[in-house]
């Protein structure tokens, strides 16, 4: 059972594909936790299974075996609604073209708790109305998605995330097609909603500089598994070497970014 401030453990988690004849298994005996108003973040290379974890954390992909508690229940025996009052996720996706606005976005993360007919509430609207103060999206609040920049677009489904208002949000590649300074941006608000809303975010990245100056913890994931702890013990200890092919790239510690051999 988890201690008194993890809100998610993962117990000897076994994640990867089902299909007829054999499991594709990705990774294996994976016993990781996360405690209340912490910033983790994962990295590894492409493919090595950062998003079936998530996945498979947000329950949208089944396990292959082991299993995930979120404070004292498996996150395989609550309903979807049960769960979406817990876990937020956030997927790198582009909105379809509608008319659709920054504040109806918001406001679809209230889902959960709307009745049949997905009404809002007085206390749903002071919700919404939280997110985007929170999330600095008020003057944006009654644009159309789909003219939002890159950076905008991916503050709004984070604000979504924000006013489910769920004690955990998974977060996948968030920065992945921004420049910098929305990299950056996005980091910091991140690390702001955490401090000031008591949340914890799992966020899933290849940006290893920020990542490593912004986390409480990192969790390392190659083809033997996931090593996780603060980003200074694993730099230090040079784990973080063991993402890539040592014979390529090297970490630089001062830096904090990989060189080229």
């Amino acid at each position: 059972m988890p201690a008194d401030k993890t809100i998610l453990k993962t117990e000897d988690l076994a994640i990867g594909y089902k299909n007829r004849k054999i499991d594709s298994e990705i990774a294996s005996g994976l016993n990781l936790s996360i405690e209340e108003s912490k910033v983790v973040c994962l990295l590894g290379q492409n493919g090595i299974g950062k998003s079936t974890l998530l996945r498979t954390l947000s329950r949208m992909q089944n396990k292959l075996s082991g299993d995930v508690w979120f404070e004292e229940q498996s996150i395989f025996q609550m309903t979807r609604n049960e769960l979406a009052k817990k876990i937020g996720l956030v997927l790198t996706e582009r909105i379809p073209q509608s008319n659709l606005t920054v504040y109806e976005l918001v406001a679809l993360g209230r889902q959960p708790y709307t009745n049949w007919v997905g009404r809002l509430s007085k206390e749903d609207e002071i919700r919404v109305d939280q997110a985007l103060e929170q999330s600095h999206l008020v003057d944006l609040k009654d644009k159309r998605c789909d003219e939002l920049s890159d950076g905008q677009l991916q503050r709004a489904l984070i604000c979504r995330a924000v006013a489910q208002d769920t004690k955990l949000i998974l977060l996948d590649e968030p920065t992945a097609h921004l420049d910098i300074q929305h990299k950056i941006e996005t980091f910091q608000l991140l690390s702001k909603l955490v401090k000031e809303l008591n949340r914890s975010v799992l966020i899933s990245t290849h940006e290893v500089q920020l990542a490593s100056q912004m986390a409480d913890e990192l969790w390392l994931m190659n083809k033997k598994g996931i090593t996780a702890g603060s980003p200074d013990a694993l730099i230090q200890e040079d784990k973080i070497d063991d993402l890539f092919d040592r014979n390529t790239i090297r970490f630089d510690k001062e830096s904090r970014q990989f060189k080229m051999k």
